[in-house]
């Protein structure tokens, strides 16, 4: 396959993807029983059904309101909550809960990173691999209600601030980190991706010449790495959704499940495109380390037979 046509791929599925996501929740909305409009206003509830549907441009069927939002989205305009928060910004709700899985997420890398960097210099050991896998068995929504149960028993069920919120924070990063095979999959996917590398003719001969063996691999299995490193990224950023809830962790995940809970379509829309727009940054920057990579390796020199 011709270097180029991956990494091209890539940067379309990215460049779509935000575009495909608010599409599909839109067809969603649309495809529900009863009038969209009645899912903002039901007319038991509420009155003013009209005025509120031309306020969120629901009154001109699913292609007005899916062009529009996603012209406001990619200008950072969200509109209002209709049910989590009713009335109050969509995008001030996104902003306070983004700090909490951010953290989550970097938290959660870490050991991650750690496993993957010890795989590829060799300091992590084989006879390890049946502990990391045997812990990885735990599935996260099991390890993450144990350490729920542990905070609630300890600190009460409302201790959503403080030390006991920062507590949830750094349990769930643990969850996320070792759970579901995270931690071992890190291990020995990178570990397989330098044993494979090594057996390659290059490598053979840089070690006679003297020259680092990590040095001469890294630069054509990079793109493999940051492959999965991305593959990673968006395993964390699913089992958030999950950890926050159990945990009571007030990020990104638990206010897309509420909002989806309350059929808060608002807030569902816009907590998904922030999601899918971050797997967007992903695919460009494997993208871009992929044509960075090819063109260090096309400008090296050849290797004497």
């Amino acid at each position: 396959m011709t270097w180029w046509i991956r990494p091209l791929v890539r940067t379309i599925a990215a460049l779509l993807l935000p575009l495909l996501i608010p599409a599909v929740i839109t067809v969603i909305l649309w495809a529900l029983p009863g009038d969209p409009v009645a899912i903002v206003c039901p007319p038991e509830l509420c009155t003013g059904g009209d005025e509120l549907a031309a306020a969120r441009r629901l009154d001109h069927g699913p292609w007005f309101f899916y062009k529009w939002w996603t012209w406001d989205a990619f200008h950072l305009e969200f509109g209002t909550s209709w049910r989590v928060a009713q009335g109050f910004p969509v995008g001030s709700l996104m902003a306070e809960a983004m700090p909490a899985t951010a953290a989550l997420a970097l938290l959660s890398m870490v050991p991650l990173v750690l496993g993957g960097v010890a795989a590829s210099v060799g300091w992590a050991p084989r006879r390890a691999d049946p502990v990391l896998q045997g812990l990885g068995l735990v599935p996260a929504v099991i390890l993450a209600l144990v350490f729920a149960a542990v905070v609630e028993i300890n600190y009460g069920a409302l201790s959503t601030e403080g030390w006991p919120a920062v507590l949830r924070l750094i349990l769930g990063a643990v969850v996320l980190g070792i759970a579901d095979n995270a931690l071992s999959g890190a291990v020995v996917g990178t570990r397989s991706v330098f044993e494979a590398e090594m057996n390659q003719r290059y490598i053979g001969i840089a070690l006679l010449r003297g020259e680092s063996v990590l040095g001469n691999a890294l630069p054509n299995v990079l793109p493999a790495l940051v492959g999965q490193f991305r593959a990673r990224v968006l395993h964390l950023l699913s089992g958030a959704v999950i950890v926050e809830v159990v945990l009571k962790i007030s990020g990104l995940g638990n206010l897309l499940w509420d909002g989806t809970l309350l059929q808060d379509f608002g807030v569902v829309l816009a907590s998904a495109w922030a999601f899918a727009v971050l797997s967007s940054l992903l695919l460009l920057f494997q993208a871009f380390v992929e044509v960075m990579t090819a063109m260090y390796v096309r400008r090296a020199p050849a290797v004497p037979a």
